[in-house]
């Protein structure tokens, strides 16, 4: 059997040149993303709480399912405890460059970490 590079013809060495050029745009946009300075919580349609990125903190959010864990610290802002059934935003990670978000959808809570000047990134035409 032939290696499959033995197939290819030039218009798919470019495309496959083309994709490789704009991931690593993408890992260089992302880790060029300045670190953010607050923390905004929305709980269902409403802010609940902002605080600051800088200070190590620990809260209790409540929501419909119960009580989820939010704790800040030198890693930026991350979900450690929540009562939904999958914890997908436990193992979301942390978060803390600006336009970061972490979301507990079954208990409705929305994370998401403001730029140094307090302005909100914008994402794109349709989420807005």
């Amino acid at each position: 059997m032939k290696a499959p590079w033995n197939f290819m013809t030039g218009g798919d060495w470019l495309v496959v040149l083309i994709l490789l050029m704009l991931s690593l745009a993408g890992i260089v946009s992302i880790v060029a993303m300045p670190e953010g300075s607050r923390v905004l919580v929305t709980c269902g349609d409403e802010l609940c709480f902002t605080a600051p990125l800088d200070q190590p903190r620990t809260f209790g959010i409540d929501g419909p399912l119960g009580q989820t864990k939010l704790v800040i610290d030198e890693q930026g802002a991350r979900i450690v405890e929540s009562p939904c059934p999958r914890k997908i935003c436990v193992s979301m990670g942390a978060a803390k460059h600006t336009a970061d978000l972490l979301a507990c959808v079954p208990n409705r809570i929305l994370v998401h970490i403001n730029g140094p000047s307090g302005e909100e990134m914008s994402y794109d035409l349709l989420s807005r």
